[in-house]
């Protein structure tokens, strides 16, 4: 019996061993069909978690974080500049082709070498918001320097066109894009509410032309139609289509040899363009009043001049922000500067006892806020509350008829209000008419167009539809007179009294 149990055992050791043979073997086959994308990984063992209970409590240095390295000879992602210029210099995408209209634009641009240090100064407040606008976007950088090519960022800069503003919008354009406008403000010289709307129109611009940047700047310049006649003759010549092949008018021909350009020169400041220095900071802050103000009582709340609050929100027209809105200003400070100063505390900073539970995430966000501003409205360092504090928010309070003055007359001109006088005019509706071309052909809203014939923004026209147009009748522009500085000296000090 022994020694059948012998021979057993035998059997069973010999059997066992041949398996672990054939599962190394395969163990073997298997690390070399491995992938040759996992080739670089061999997992550490002894960083694996165990149970708690065999979890040696003693303190272990830590290892050094390895260096970041690229990828499959993926670039790392550049760090940001402190300078502003410099970091959108990093950020220029757009291919620079040589040829006789870019060099004529370069060298214009190298015979005025200070061009950016004197537009800079118009510039510095607002250029910030207008690159984080378009890094939030994802949209080219070289977006960033339009406003320099359009109107030399002027914002109250009108061309023959009736185009207005830094970005150069036409009413129509505008208007489609939500920028208001009326009595007593234009958006199209709120370079922030421009802005927005420019961008807009150039993202519509570029899925219009299939995502061609070049395409897309063109129309934004000369526009849409204009570009798409132009791509249809040449492919009826059987000629290329690209931006630089198209026949179009002097001033496109020129517009985007000069962006690409300053692009080109803003990437290569050793050619002779001086290039700024600009914190890569906010150097103001949006601020919204909540409610219809008057620019004198802002000023004399806030510290802030007068003439320097308009000079900085140029997009209002009078001494009052419009009853209808919007009450939005940019002040000149940073955030944290603003929710500390006496003008927010004072006058538009509501307050709030601490409960028992509460936390500075949950305050914040039942409030609307950030952290970080709640931290900065209170002077806070740290996240520690305790109960029964008093914490200011920033949530307007009302303040009736405290921000109005009883005038209306600007500090740089005063405002006649009176009803434009317009003509009924019959339009005969040609193929590849729509409500849209109609409208930026007479700068009239395109939502006009479909109210005054009972239509839909979106219709589709038939040839020979004749269609009604109410244009305004040309009129001689006024010209602006300045007010009486005495005048305002003598309501700031009326402001002033108790």
């Amino acid at each position: 019996m022994a020694q059948v149990s012998l021979k057993y055992l035998l059997l069973l050791s010999l059997f066992i061993g041949l398996q672990g043979c054939q599962l190394t073997q395969q163990e073997t086959e298997q690390q070399r069909a491995r992938p040759e994308i996992f080739s670089h990984y061999e997992p550490d063992l002894t960083t694996q978690q165990v149970p708690s209970e065999f979890v040696d409590t003693t303190a272990v240095e830590p290892r050094p974080i390895a260096a970041p390295i690229a990828v499959n000879n993926t670039p790392l992602a550049k760090p940001r500049s402190k300078d502003l210029w410099q970091h959108i210099a990093n950020n220029l995408t757009l291919v620079f082709q040589t040829n006789k209209h870019t060099s004529a634009r370069v060298k214009w641009y190298l015979k005025q070498p200070n061009y950016l240090i004197k537009v800079n100064k118009r510039a510095a407040p607002y250029l910030y918001h207008i690159v984080t606008r378009i890094e939030q976007q994802k949209l080219p950088m070289e977006l960033a320097l339009l406003p320099f090519v359009e109107s030399d960022f002027r914002p109250t800069i009108r061309s023959s066109e009736q185009a207005v503003g830094v970005w150069q919008l036409v009413g129509a354009t505008a208007y489609h894009f939500g920028v208001q406008s009326d009595q007593w403000y234009d958006g199209r010289q709120d370079i922030l509410a421009s802005t927005d709307a420019a961008l807009a129109y150039l993202s519509y611009l570029h899925k219009r032309f299939d995502g061609d940047w070049l395409h897309a700047l063109a129309a934004y310049n000369s526009g849409e139609g204009r570009v798409k006649k132009a791509i249809e003759k040449n492919k009826k010549l059987g000629k290329k289509t690209d931006y630089w092949s198209l026949s179009l008018p002097k001033e496109t021909a020129e517009y985007i040899p000069k962006l690409l350009a300053l692009s080109y020169l803003l990437k290569h400041p050793e050619q002779g363009l001086k290039r700024p220095k600009l914190a890569n900071k906010a150097l103001t802050t949006e601020f919204d009043v909540g409610q219809q103000f008057d620019f004198s009582v802002i000023a004399n709340l806030s510290g802030v001049g007068h003439n320097q609050l308009h000079k900085l929100n140029p997009g209002y027209l009078k001494n009052q922000s419009s009853p209808n809105g919007p009450h939005t200003l940019l002040l000149p400070m940073e955030r944290r500067t603003l929710l500390q100063s006496k003008l927010f505390r004072n006058n538009f900073a509501g307050e709030y006892i601490v409960q028992k539970d509460d936390t500075l995430y949950g305050i914040a966000r039942r409030f609307n806020m950030s952290v970080k501003d709640l931290k900065a409205l209170n002077s806070k360092t740290n996240n520690l509350i305790k109960v029964g504090e008093q914490l200011r928010l920033s949530q307007p309070q009302t303040m009736p008829e405290s921000l109005l003055v009883d005038y209306n007359i600007s500090p740089y001109l005063e405002q006649h209000e009176e009803v434009i006088a317009t003509i009924a005019v019959d339009y005969l509706v040609k193929p590849g008419d729509s409500i849209w071309s109609i409208s930026q052909l007479y700068d009239v809203p395109h939502k006009d167009v479909a109210t005054w014939n009972k239509l839909s923004a979106t219709s589709i026209l038939k040839p020979g539809t004749i269609l009604t147009l109410h244009l305004p009748q040309a009129k001689p522009a006024e010209p602006q007179v300045p007010a009486s500085e005495a005048m305002l000296s003598g309501i700031e000090s009326s402001l002033k009294k108790p």
